[in-house]
């Protein structure tokens, strides 16, 4: 199994992790109108270190032995991108009603701060081609979020903020994120990015005033969420990280507003217009193409080699 892992491109299996992601939704939307989003990402953490805890305290000796700046950057990926960040959108959800506007165009922020971030933290170099990328990606998702994409609108201040906030802890947690994967395997970064989730989640509990346990039914659900947008697609995510520079794992994170738009449209009876039909298809070429063109598009240092045969 590892074997046929390693013969995919990175930037591929973070674009299926991407799309787990995507399909989150129709779990942690009905999750949201019955339990408190705190209360679900505290349950949600407390079932990814049970899973992955013969592997904490090896982890957390590879993080102590790798020094001050890669605690930071843990702290950054598991208390701000794994709980404050899932935390942010659990609630937009609720609070716009699954407005596909407010929840996933604004989800285009993340690609670029991801882009700004590889660039000031991780010294990745952009070359000329990525830019077709990053603009063709991002003027995808705009078509395919907004039906009525020259004459675009959102509802409401609080999910706005909710989103963009959560869209920031995720673009610094792919280059954060990237960045622990020059000292820790792809386990480990799991591993820490869950049992510092765990910690931030905890700690939020008494601040929002939200239980530490869900109904026995929302309790199942959690730990769905858990086991498949959680341990399955975070370990396909960072194991395809370590071989993928941040600005590209940025792009194939596109997969995920992408599913989502698409199950708004199908499960949440959202209508589609044909502008949505293009974006779509442009956002979903972009990804396509981007193992193929990953090479010639960033220059970066001290990645794991990509196979030869990709």
């Amino acid at each position: 199994m590892g074997a046929k892992l390693a013969a995919i491109p990175g930037v591929a299996l973070i674009s299926v992790a991407a799309t787990l992601w995507g399909l989150d939704a129709l779990i942690r939307k009905p999750l949201a109108a019955t339990t408190v989003p705190t209360t679900i990402v505290f349950g949600e953490h407390v079932i990814l270190v049970a899973l992955t805890l013969p592997f904490l305290l090896p982890a957390l000796r590879a993080l102590a032995r790798a020094g001050l700046p890669y605690v930071a950057a843990a702290i950054v990926v598991g208390a701000g991108a794994s709980a404050v960040a899932t935390i942010l959108l659990t609630q937009a959800l609720f609070t716009s009603h699954f407005d596909v506007v407010t929840i996933y165009v604004l989800q285009k922020a993340q690609p670029l701060v991801a882009v700004v971030g590889a660039w000031l933290v991780l010294g990745e170099q952009p070359r000329r081609g990525f830019a077709w990328f990053l603009l063709a990606g991002l003027a995808g998702l705009w078509f395919a979020a907004i039906p009525h994409p020259l004459a675009p609108h959102a509802h409401g201040f609080v999910p706005i903020a909710e989103t963009l906030g959560a869209a920031l802890l995720w673009g610094l947690g792919t280059v954060f994120g990237r960045f622990l994967g020059r000292e820790l395997r792809f386990e480990q970064v799991t591993t820490v990015r869950f049992a510092f989730g765990l910690v931030a989640s905890a700690i939020a509990l008494p601040i929002i005033g939200a239980h530490a346990y869900a109904g026995g039914h929302d309790s199942l659900w959690i730990a769905l969420l858990a086991l498949v947008t959680g341990l399955i697609a975070l370990g396909l995510y960072y194991y395809g990280l370590q071989r993928t520079p941040a600005m590209i794992a940025a792009l194939g994170e596109l997969a995920f507003p992408i599913v989502a738009v698409l199950i708004g449209i199908y499960v949440f009876n959202n209508t589609l217009t044909w502008t949505q039909w293009v974006g779509i298809a442009v956002t979903v070429g972009v990804v396509t193409l981007l193992p193929a063109g990953r090479r010639g598009i960033v220059r970066t240092p001290d990645l794991v080699p990509e196979p030869a045969t990709a």
